[in-house]
């Protein structure tokens, strides 16, 4: 498990993205949508196309709504069947969790999905955030031979949860990958590998796009937030993951 290189992971949530991604020099990228919603599974024509034009790896997230991490049966299912999918497409990897309502890992559920997933990659993303003791969460997810963590360290933002992020990786003693993500960015991130001794980070790396809409009804609100405008894109800036890998590479 060892990685003598730090690899960067884009979360893309849309085309563009993706491909600004691997313009940019990223190893990988999870796709998912909705990023407002703490991403969602993408279309199955995002997939397809994005798995065309894609030369790095891909994981894809498997989520099949916001909100909380406990699902339905029915959702379940969803589930299940969406990680076959993505196995017929060949992507890299799935990204899933799923919570019993005490907030722990649901094991059976997860053993289910993590056969399913096989041969493909699978991390657990960051409804380990969510789980009342991270130590004890760690210990089961090593067990059910997942690959990977996502955690922003029980907190909001990666950098917040350095301490514990730090702590997770020791107590995993490489059987398994501790990746940090939420708010990482050019600022913090040679902070984050310092402090933390991480080598894969998960970051957007994103910059605002205005709409090539001319007539524009500002009033209305799609998604009823009006802090999330109709006429703004986030698109991953090429850039701006450039300027990360530069950061970790050479560290300046």
């Amino acid at each position: 498990m060892t990685n003598t290189n730090p690899l960067i992971e884009v979360c893309a949530i849309n085309i563009q993205s993706a491909i600004a991604a691997q313009k940019g020099g990223a190893k990988r990228i999870e796709l998912c949508d909705n990023l407002f919603e703490g991403g969602t599974t993408p279309s199955p024509g995002t997939l397809q196309i994005v798995r065309e034009l894609l030369d790095i790896e891909i994981n894809v997230m498997i989520r099949p709504r916001g909100s909380d991490f406990c699902y339905s049966d029915l959702e379940f299912e969803i589930m299940k069947r969406d990680i076959e999918f993505c196995k017929t497409l060949g992507v890299d990897g799935v990204v899933f969790g799923i919570l019993l309502p005490d907030g722990n890992i649901d094991i059976k559920r997860i053993k289910q999905l993590v056969e399913i997933s096989r041969p493909m990659s699978v991390t657990f993303h960051r409804a380990f955030d969510m789980t009342p003791n991270p130590f004890r969460s760690l210990e089961e997810i090593i067990e059910l031979g997942i690959d990977r963590i996502l955690t922003a360290g029980q907190k909001n933002k990666a950098i917040e949860g350095k301490e514990i992020i730090e702590k997770l990786i020791s107590k995993a003693d490489e059987r398994i990958i501790i990746m940090p993500g939420s708010g990482i960015n050019e600022d913090n991130i040679l902070e984050l590998k310092k402090e933390t001794g991480a080598r894969e980070f998960h970051l957007t790396g994103h910059k605002k796009t205005d709409s090539k809409m001319i007539y524009r009804k500002k009033e209305i609100y799609m998604g009823g937030i009006p802090q999330v405008h109709e006429y703004e894109i986030r698109v991953t800036d090429e850039k701006c993951i450039r300027k990360i890998i530069e950061l970790l590479e050479y560290g300046h």
